[in-house]
């Protein structure tokens, strides 16, 4: 099959490679994937330029979230994933082989069932993103009626964060940069929007809640936004956080690996129970077909490294796809 991997850390023009690799072979318990679509998130890049989990293979094949039909199936998995449509997610967690390649292999609970009427683009944006969203929403208990605080409203993560926050029942806040992100933000069921830049943004979200504050705060980046949110949370109150620019001593990935409160996490170790939730929530929201999922960009698998760059760029509104197929 055709593949992009790396073996050693480094900027993605310097380390990755696209070749032939041998096409992997479903095992028990597992399904073989022909990917159409494979989505770019920044901890693909982190991991590739940073090893921020550690470089645990001689060569790894990027990206953990992606899109194709089941065309194998291992011993002991049902019969009916058989040329299913899917999505899944984790596919680069806790091993070596990621999405960005024609075909991948991974346990059978990782995939999901992804309506027609999506493309598989569309199905590589949820992923990692969608399922982050759900649980740092989610996992302290229901939001209807509570004011929630997403920072980052606009990103791949903060936007689905948006759409369940407003969707759980809550009034949703969140920051945002600039005007376009304003307007993607709105149109994922923000209620309103405060600039961060701005030197008094504190003061206008205590302001939208009467001085009361926000009851949670999703959290895109602790080490950048910990004044604000010192600011502007309730005592008492939550703040979840799934990532993090400054990361002294590790602190972040530490406590996300134990998925810790001030409540730190990262998808991979989430408990099995609260993905079953999510993934549930997900495919009962999917079927009502009101969810937005936002394609930033495609690229050919040839064009991953392009792809790792424009993720790093900032610039992105919504999950960067490269397309294993083309």
């Amino acid at each position: 099959m055709k593949a992009v991997w790396y073996e050693k850390l480094g900027a993605a023009d310097e380390v990755l490679t696209v070749g032939e690799m041998d096409t992997p072979e479903a095992g028990p318990g597992e399904v073989r994937v022909k990917l159409s679509a494979s989505g770019v998130n920044p901890a693909d890049v982190k991991r590739r330029g940073l090893g921020t989990y550690g470089m645990e293979y001689p060569r790894i094949i990027p990206n953990s979230d992606g899109a194709g039909i089941v065309d194998q199936i291992g011993e002991g998995v049902d019969a009916a994933l058989l040329g299913q449509r899917v999505w899944l997610f984790n596919g680069q967690r806790g091993r070596a082989f990621g999405t960005a390649a024609e075909y991948i292999t991974l346990d059978a609970w990782l995939v999901a069932p992804l309506p027609d009427d999506l493309s598989f683009a569309e199905g590589a944006c949820l992923g990692i993103p969608c399922m982050t969203g759900h649980r740092n929403v989610f996992a302290d208990g229901p939001v209807n009626g509570k004011t929630v605080l997403v920072t980052g409203g606009a990103g791949a993560v903060g936007h689905y964060a948006v759409q369940w926050a407003r969707r759980g029942g809550a009034t949703v806040i969140t920051t945002v940069s600039s005007g376009e992100k304003a307007a993607h933000a709105v149109a994922g069921g923000a209620h309103h929007t405060v600039n961060y830049r701005d030197a008094d943004a504190a003061d206008q979200i205590m302001d939208l809640t009467g001085g009361a504050g926000v009851d949670r705060i999703i959290e895109v980046d602790l080490s950048a936004n910990i004044e604000l949110a010192a600011r502007v949370i309730k005592p008492g109150s939550t703040i979840s956080v799934y990532s993090s620019s400054g990361d002294p001593q590790g602190l972040f990935f530490r406590m996300a690996l134990k998925n810790a409160v001030l409540r730190f996490m990262v998808l991979h170790s989430v408990p099995r129970e609260a993905i079953d939730h999510a993934r549930a929530d997900i495919a009962a929201w999917l079927s009502e077909g009101d969810a937005i999922h936002t394609v930033a960009a495609t690229f050919p698998l040839a064009a991953c490294a392009q792809a790792h760059k424009f993720v790093e760029t900032g610039n992105k509104l919504g999950t960067v796809v490269v397309e294993p197929d083309k």
